[in-house]
């Protein structure tokens, strides 16, 4: 139906607006979420939310409603839109102030709830892999805008996209300010390395992702060992298998980096049934729309 939700109304997309003057459009001040629905059950919602209400509050952003709340209005959102499987974008902004950069000339948040469709890499990807390279552009270092803030100011990773559309690539790998690896533009990495998963650890700059912490969970449950460790691209040049998670890409097999090969050059056996346990666990969890 394409409603949006903004500051507790329900527009029409093509009416949806919010001010110019709006310190998210002005300065990428605000913080978001992606979340994904599956036939009706929204996915990780808890997880999510915490995760919004952690980022705003290192930002000093004081959410506009309580989590339950917040909750109850994303849930509203996507049952106007009447959609069962979805990818709900949450955006909390510090809100309309003026041209200057005092968050506290901002005295009230925008909340907007878009709830639609997403397709981020067509079947084939997921049936036959993704080749992805690495990109000069390093991943933002903690001490200046802490990567596990899923702020609105993308454009770190926005330009590590650019680095790998311009190559020919579909995805970029960054690394850290050491020349370690830490993720790619939208999702978390992993290896498989006898028969065991290797992550980058959250403090390599990357985002603790909730489809990452999904997967970690899935492998334990098969008993299959899985650390979180420094990695480089010797490891991942070497890796029996390779595969990136997000919320919107769910988990995707990775068959080459910066032109080698992973393993034999297709999606291995371990990331296939991961990705088949992934799917299982997203038809039988979740909040249900109603």
């Amino acid at each position: 139906m394409g409603l949006i939700y903004i500051d507790g109304k329900l527009i029409k997309k093509e009416n949806a607006k919010i001010s110019v003057f709006d310190h998210g459009f002005l300065y990428g001040d605000g913080v978001f979420e992606g979340i994904r629905s599956y036939s009706g059950f929204i996915f990780k919602f808890a997880e999510h939310i915490d995760r919004l209400y952690e980022s705003a509050n290192t930002i000093m952003l004081k959410m506009p409603m309580t989590k339950k709340e917040m909750s109850n209005e994303v849930i509203k959102t996507v049952k106007a839109n009447k959609l069962k499987d979805s990818y709900i974008r949450l955006i909390v902004t510090r809100g309309v102030g003026d041209l200057g950069l005092d968050p506290r000339k901002c005295p009230k948040p925008t909340t907007i709830i878009i709830a639609d469709k997403i397709a981020l890499y067509p079947k084939v990807v997921y049936e036959k892999g993704i080749e992805i390279i690495t990109v000069p552009t390093r991943r933002s270092i903690a001490e200046a805008l802490n990567p596990q803030i899923k702020t609105l100011n993308y454009l770190n990773n926005i330009l590590a996209k650019i680095e790998a559309i311009n190559a020919g690539a579909p995805e970029a790998l960054m690394l850290n300010s050491g020349g370690f690896v830490a993720e790619c533009t939208g999702e978390n990495i992993f290896i498989v390395k006898k028969s065991g998963l290797v992550t980058p650890a959250t403090h390599c700059g990357i985002l603790k992702g909730i489809t990452r912490d999904a997967v970690i969970a899935l492998a334990d449950k098969r008993n299959i060992a899985c650390k979180e460790d420094i990695l480089t691209r010797h490891d991942l040049f070497n890796a029996d298998e390779c595969f990136l998670t997000g919320t919107a890409a769910e988990i995707i097999p990775v068959v080459k980096i910066d032109s080698r090969p992973i393993g034999d050059g297709k999606p291995g056996k371990m990331t296939k049934k991961l990705m088949d346990d992934f799917r299982a666990l997203t038809k039988i969890s979740g909040v249900k729309v109603e």
